[in-house]
């Protein structure tokens, strides 16, 4: 058993770390207009900012986490912090556009090193009888980030700059880094003495880029090629992973129903809220003229919800069967998204508030149950490759809906602003997504009816 200490710590550092991640990928969607004013840079260039981030940290999360259950779970997890806290620093020092990218893919490798290994890290220190609160608390500090990032971001680029928000990293990464040496001295290690995969890595890094890439860029014919060369990167890899003896992706996780059918219930819930921002803050700004910092409290809502329930949820998790709390959380979601799909020029605004509180419960409900039913029916050995796994249905969950949305947004507007003149086709292309993301949902929910009881899970 594992000193109380020793849990509390763990959890304290998995939880400022998963703090840190959406606090920055947040934050830095409010200070983007700044940025390019200051940097002169055009909508192009600007956008490769934040996309770089979430192709690194969706791309490094799988190889990482195996080299976590070869290598020890806290050291890569020690890695990850230090390189993010790095690249905060240069990235604050950026002299132009360019060193801006390199530095911003930078953090997105330490995002990975650290999101790999956060899950497994708990999951190794938290028996399975607790391990639901604990899970609980770091879906929380996830959402205290989302939460914050706009908040207290477009205060800081306001007052003081957009580097300002890098540096607000530095010192929270040393406190995490204090932690881990002084407080933090156990390893966990499940593969140990196992060898590391560097072609099936190189081959999973690359293929997962492109076809990341092609799918958020599939309305144009290069992004649709993109997607199929990926693709076939990714079917090349499986056959290779078959036969070889140390694989960077333990295929057997997914033999099992339980896991399979959890994960991809992770990959949907992520499919179906995550362009929701995007898509409100277009709406709440260009068509209800409202600023970006009442924008931002209002969709704090559902991150704020989130924060507060995933504790709670957490602990009646520990005690009850946790596939009705995720058939429960795919429900409110599915509500909430249909709600916000008939929104309107003139709609009252606690409408969307309502919308927004069903979407925040659903995944309140969801997040920490899910998880736990995941990381529950794998085995101790391959913790590491497992938490990299859910890091990997989250980040390519988020790609998907931002590709779907381009996607619909190019079929009825094209490359235009959202001005007066167009009001009617966003509003369609606003009715259209959040339907499909519904869609999406009510799919989740029977996903999680039809992998039957998680008794077995550990």
């Amino acid at each position: 058993m594992v000193e109380k200490s020793v849990r509390n710590t763990a959890l304290l550092v998995v939880a400022l770390g998963s703090f840190l991640i959406p606090f920055m990928g947040s934050s830095l969607s409010i200070a983007l207009p700044i940025i390019q004013r200051d940097l002169a840079l055009n909508i192009i260039f600007l956008g490769w900012i934040p996309t770089v981030f979430v192709l690194a940290s969706a791309a490094f999360i799988l190889p990482f986490g195996r080299l976590g259950d070869i290598y020890g779970i806290k050291r890569i997890f020690t890695y990850g912090v230090i390189v993010y806290t790095l690249a905060s620093l240069l990235a604050a020092l950026s002299p132009s556009g360019i060193f801006l990218i390199i530095f911003s893919f930078l953090q997105g490798v330490g995002c990975s090193l650290m999101f790999a290994t956060g899950v497994a890290l708990l999951s190794s220190v938290y028996p399975a009888g607790r391990r639901g609160e604990a899970l609980g608390i770091y879906v929380t500090a996830v959402y205290v980030g989302l939460f914050l990032g706009p908040l207290l971001g477009g205060f800081l680029a306001q007052n003081l700059g957009w580097r300002s928000i890098f540096l607000f990293n530095i010192p929270l990464g040393l406190i995490l880094l204090s932690l881990i040496f002084w407080r933090l001295k156990t390893e966990w290690k499940g593969s140990e003495g196992e060898k590391f995969d560097f072609l099936g890595s190189s081959i999973y890094i690359i293929s997962l880029i492109v076809a990341l890439y092609g799918f958020s860029t599939i309305h144009e014919t290069m992004g649709k090629l993109l997607l199929l060369a990926g693709l076939l990167g990714v079917v090349l890899l499986v056959v290779m992973e078959k036969r070889s003896p140390n694989p960077v992706i333990k295929l057997e996780i997914f033999r099992n129903r339980i896991s399979s059918f959890s994960a991809l219930a992770l990959l949907l819930m992520n499919i179906a809220i995550s362009a929701m921002w995007t898509l409100l803050s277009l709406y709440f700004q260009d068509l209800r003229y409202l600023g970006p910092q009442i924008t931002a409290i209002i969709l704090a809502v559902q991150p704020a919800l989130v924060a507060l329930l995933s504790p709670l949820v957490g602990r009646a998790a520990d005690r009850m069967e946790n596939r009705m709390f995720s058939i429960l959380g795919f429900g409110s979601t599915a509500l909430g998204l249909l709600v916000l799909a008939f929104l309107d020029q003139n709609t009252v605004l606690w409408i969307p508030i309502m919308g927004l509180f069903l979407v925040g419960l659903g995944v309140a409900l969801f997040s920490s149950p899910t998880t736990n039913i995941f990381m529950g029916s794998v085995e101790r050995e391959v913790y590491g490759v497992a938490s990299a796994t859910l890091s990997t249905m989250i980040y390519a969950g988020q790609t998907i809906s931002l590709g779907i949305l381009l996607f619909i947004l190019a079929n009825y507007m094209g490359k235009v602003q959202v001005t007066a003149s167009n009001f009617p086709s966003f509003l369609l292309s606003l009715k259209t997504a959040f339907i499909a993301f519904a869609v999406i949902s009510v799919l989740g929910l029977v996903v999680m009816v039809l992998m039957g009881d998680n008794k077995d899970a550990n």
